[in-house]
Order: structure tokens, then C-alpha cells, then sequence
């Protein structure tokens, strides 16, 4: 049977250790397009991975590391270019080999927007049923607060005229029907922070970065290549996770 499903862009990353062939996901389009253009335009030619941490990812992208292919991750302050995150969870997740776009702190960048070019790829550590367990509960809270934020943040007119009234008994009031239907709302919404049996059973078997779901975009993922991955991602690094050597990079379109 034929599908009409689209096909996945395929693109090779040329590294000083081999080649990493990656397919990118059609369901985050800002971020295909983008990493296909950028690609095409060769961009991406003797870059370098900057930040390498073994058992957890390795890291590259950045322009400034072609002039300067010594630089470390601590040394770029200042935030490049960014697109829109595209964040799919729990559709998808930053498993061993998922392909991910770098952003930086929530503190700078509320809406989690994503680095244009600098990207990481998962390498990860088993995680078991407590671990996930412990995530689920702690994106939980988040949810439940961010509900309530945006409820206290469209309400904001009526705290005002409850304070200008001297009305505390008002606000207390107001403020936990907030947390009350931020805690309903929250547990509507499970759905959207759950880990499905399928992610678990990954996660427990192969490995990953649970602690970045639902906060980077995941955009693709290797299909070929986890031994040159592993190569690079157990090179010796500095005490600011920057190769001893440099390993360079290169990215070309396969299929579109």
C-alpha cells in the first residue's frame, strides 16, 4: 500500500569522526525549513561542537566558533538570531539520538524560542520509572503555575480595584479560586506532560535527557551513526566542556 505521508528531509553531518546521517521531522516546519536552508547555504562548514558532555549531548552550530574555533560555550554571551520554538511533546522527546535546538534560559527567553543554528544531539543516560515519575510531578507544578499566572495576569484590573477598595478578604478569595481552577485545569491537561509507556520503555532501555522535555524543540533524529556520536561525545574536553581538539562539521542535504 502506498502512504501519502510526506517525506522526511534526510541530511548528513559530516564530522572530523565520520558521518551522522539525521532525518528531520515535517511536524516542526519552522525548524526543517530553517536547518535545510542554512545547510544548503553552507553555513554549517567547519563549524565546530563547542560543548561536548559525555552521557548527556553534544553540542555545535556556532558561527562564531568558525573564526574562532577555540571559543567555549561560556564564551558566547550574547544571544544570536532565533525562530519559534516548535515544542511537540509528548509527540516528540529528547531520547538517545533525538536532534534538538539550543536556546537559551527561560530568565532571557520566556517563550523557549530557539538558537537558529546551534543545535545539540541527545546522548543521555538510563533513566528509570522514579526518575520520570519525579519529572512528571515537577512539570506538573509548572503547569498548575503558569495557569495561574495568566489568570492572575488577566485579571489584573480587578486585584487593582480590590486593593484601591482596602478589600484583602476579596483578593484572598480571588486568588484561590485561581489556584483552585489552575489545579483543575492543570489535571485536565495531563495529557500534555505525561510520559507514554512507549517513552518510558525507551528511556529505560536506551537512554536519554528527560529533563529537556517540554523545554527544547526536538526537531529530527539520527537514523545512522550513534558510533560517531559517541566518538565525538567521549573526546576529551576542558573544565568548560570545549574539545581538547577540535572536531569540525559540515551539514548537506541527502533528500528534501
Amino acid at each position: 500500500m502506498c502512504s501519502n505521508k510526506p517525506k522526511e528531509p534526510i541530511v548528513i553531518l559530516q564530522t572530523s569522526y565520520g558521518n551522522i546521517k539525521i532525518k528531520l521531522y515535517n511536524e516542526t516546519p519552522i525548524h526543517r525549513d530553517n536547518f535545510l536552508k542554512l545547510a544548503e547555504e553552507g553555513f554549517y562548514k567547519d563549524l565546530t561542537f563547542h560543548r561536548v558532555i559525555k552521557d548527556f549531548m553534544i553540542q555545535g552550530g556556532d558561527p562564531k566558533t568558525r573564526s574562532n574555533p577555540n571559543m567555549s560555550s561560556e564564551e558566547d554571551t550574547i544571544m544570536g538570531n532565533t525562530i519559534p520554538a516548535e515544542i511537540k511533546f509528548p509527540l516528540y522527546f529528547n531520547k538517545r539520538g533525538a536532534l534538538a535546538a539550543a536556546r537559551w534560559g527561560d530568565a532571557e527567553n520566556p517563550t523557549k524560542a530557539s538558537d537558529a543554528s546551534q543545535f545539540y544531539i541527545v546522548t543521555g543516560q538510563l533513566k528509570f520509572d522514579d526518575k520520570l515519575n519525579e519529572i512528571e510531578k515537577q512539570r506538573l507544578e509548572r503547569l498548575k503555575q503558569s495557569i495561574y499566572n495568566e489568570l492572575q495576569s488577566s485579571n489584573m484590573d480587578t486585584i487593582k480595584t480590590l486593593y484601591k477598595e482596602g478589600n484583602r478578604s476579596g483578593i484572598t478569595d480571588l486568588r484561590n479560586q485561581w489556584r483552585e481552577l489552575s489545579e483543575k485545569q492543570a489535571n485536565e491537561r495531563k495529557n500534555e506532560i505525561l510520559y507514554t509507556e512507549e517513552q518510558r520503555e525507551f528511556y529505560k532501555t536506551r537512554g536519554g535527557a528527560p529533563h529537556l522535555d517540554n523545554e527544547y524543540t526536538v526537531f529530527g533524529e539520527v537514523i545512522e551513526g550513534m558510533d560517531v556520536v559517541e566518538k565525538i561525545e567521549n573526546a576529551r574536553t576542558n573544565e568548560k566542556d570545549k574539545p581538547l581538539n577540535n572536531i569540525f562539521m559540515n551539514i548537506i542535504v541527502v533528500e528534501k
